[in-house]
Formats: C-alpha cells, sequence, structure tokens
C-alpha cells in the first residue's frame, strides 16, 4: 500500500526527459511527484496502485454488510460539551 506523504520522491521534468528509467523504477516502488519550476505538477505510480485507487473511490457497502458498532455510532450520536456551545447557532 502506498501513502502519499510529504516525503514522496521528487523529480523535476528535465530530469524525468533525461532519466526516464529511473523515475518509471521509482514510480514502481512509490509514487513519485514530478514537478515543474518547483512545484509538484504531476504524480506518478504503478498501474496496480492507481487501479486501487480507482476500485476505493467507488467502493459501496450495503447496510447489510456493515459492522454493527458502525450502524451502533450513526443510532447513538454523540455530541462533546465544547459543542454545545453552538448550539445557539441554531436558534432561529
Amino acid at each position: 500500500m502506498y501513502y502519499m506523504e510529504i516525503f514522496m520522491r521528487h523529480f523535476g521534468g528535465v530530469e524525468l526527459q533525461r532519466n526516464t528509467a529511473l523515475v518509471q523504477e521509482a514510480a514502481l516502488r512509490e509514487p513519485v511527484a514530478i514537478t515543474h519550476h518547483g512545484r509538484e505538477r504531476l504524480v506518478l505510480l504503478d498501474v496496480a496502485e492507481y487501479e486501487r485507487l480507482k476500485r476505493r473511490d467507488k467502493q459501496v457497502i450495503a447496510i447489510e454488510e456493515m459492522p454493527e458498532e458502525f450502524i451502533a455510532a450513526l443510532r447513538e450520536p454523540y455530541f462533546d460539551e465544547e459543542q454545545a456551545a453552538l448550539d445557539h447557532l441554531l436558534d432561529e
């Protein structure tokens, strides 16, 4: 599993052109950022990770498949005392 973090490896556009194979090999291990004028512009990642992210984005869970503790949490909303101080904003 990949995690895009602050420590993602960065390659400039010129470096990508000169060392395409090196950048591709790095992207097979973890996502890499391609920069333009020092700013992140693109992310290059392994196709399997891309497919995993696409599937995850469209993932739907039927209510029958939800864990009981999740359903119980929906039935019993929790309000912090600090949030109670905001109740006056709902008054008309």
